[in-house]
């Protein structure tokens, strides 16, 4: 596609190694995206972005109409605060954003559980600014039963972890906890409850904050993960969980050790119309008009994880939002390729009628 047959120009901007060119479009693991935007007459641009480059980055931006972000939150110690304040600026002088770092503020983060536990997903969620906050609020609430801690931004379970209550002490902080961290390859410690505050000291760093849920007794039952494109559901994914649940003995052999395979579906799966139903008629417009967000703000692409909660009286299952996603969805069914597209036209054009304005 020529330059002058194109409607405009979108980036297609993944974290990456800026001293080597992009891989081959038909060898780039976002291919499809490239695909589905070509066909409607749209000209997409890999964007190669490191910290080193961010200048470059900056200045390929802005000669550009929108752009698409594909970039976690953490990754080897590396954030995105310099790649935030880019897309900021670019956002400020009319370049369409997929996921504006203010938005994701408002929902990309482990707060927004929090700030919507009172939604028909929620549940007893608590937020600590403090390890102090920390250190009272688990004292109070592991005689209950297990927490699920989990750290402001963060992704692959780094920052999440499972507590319970050993056996309780005074003072508080004397406690016997047995903690088990997200992260693959962990193995569960036991340890004071205000060791254990220590250990999460550097999740505090920076204005950061800690959140709390009960953990969920049907985690075994698996996640269902609903990737949305704006407020419309565009795809399902589904997989059984490893994270927080306890290694295998070492005689069960690897293979006990192994995380299946998520496995993706598009929109009209049966099993998942009940919460594609409720997700879109309720819990997402309750969630834009609590956090301020009309739809053409929410992100091109983002997903809601949910773990099964109690069932019904009647047998039907009932659902907990355990995480959002916004900066990397990455994969995603191939169903949700063509209303991405279509988004980002949409929001594309807007944006380039604005800057005319």
């Amino acid at each position: 596609m020529t330059s002058n047959a194109a409607i405009g120009r979108i980036g297609i901007l993944w974290r990456g190694d800026t001293t080597k060119p992009p891989p081959p479009r038909e060898e780039n693991r976002l291919r499809g995206v490239f695909d589905a935007l070509e066909a409607l007459q749209i000209i997409g641009k890999p964007v190669v972005y490191s910290d080193e480059a961010a200048d470059h980055v900056h200045k390929q931006l802005m000669g550009l109409d929108g752009v698409l972000v594909w970039v976690d939150p953490i990754v080897r110690g590396q954030d995105r605060s310099r790649l935030d304040a880019i897309l900021l600026d670019v956002a400020s002088k009319g370049v369409w954003v997929s996921a504006h770092p203010d938005i994701i503020m408002k929902m990309g983060t482990k707060e927004v559980l929090h700030r919507t536990r009172h939604l028909g997903w929620g549940t007893d969620t608590h937020l600590y600014h403090t390890p102090d906050e920390l250190a009272e609020g688990l004292s109070r609430l592991l005689s209950s039963g297990p927490r699920v801690v989990k750290q402001h931004r963060g992704n692959g379970g780094n920052g999440t972890w499972k507590v319970e209550l050993v056996r309780s002490a005074s003072p508080a902080n004397e406690a016997a906890v047995r903690v088990l961290h997200g992260l693959r390859g962990s193995v569960i410690e036991e340890m004071r409850l205000g060791d254990f505050v220590q250990r999460c000291l550097p999740y505090f760093d920076n204005s950061g904050c800690m959140i709390d849920q009960p953990f969920m007794e049907r985690l075994g039952d698996g996640m269902v993960r609903c990737y949305l494109v704006q407020d419309r559901v565009a795809g399902f994914g589904f997989q059984f969980v490893k994270a927080l649940v306890p290694p295998p003995p070492p005689e069960a052999g690897p293979e006990a050790a192994e995380v299946p395979p998520r496995l993706y579906y598009g929109p009209q799966k049966p099993e998942f119309q009940a919460i594609k139903s409720i997700l879109e008629s309720e819990w997402v417009p309750q969630m834009q008009r609590l956090l301020g967000i009309d739809t053409e703000s929410l992100p091109a692409i983002w997903d809601a994880d949910f773990l099964y909660g109690p069932k019904t009286a009647t047998g039907e299952d009932t659902y907990m939002l355990c995480e959002v996603n916004i900066q990397a969805v990455y994969p995603f069914p191939e169903e949700a390729l063509e209303p991405l597209a279509q988004a980002a036209m949409a929001r594309m054009v807007a944006a380039k009628s604005a800057r005319r304005r």
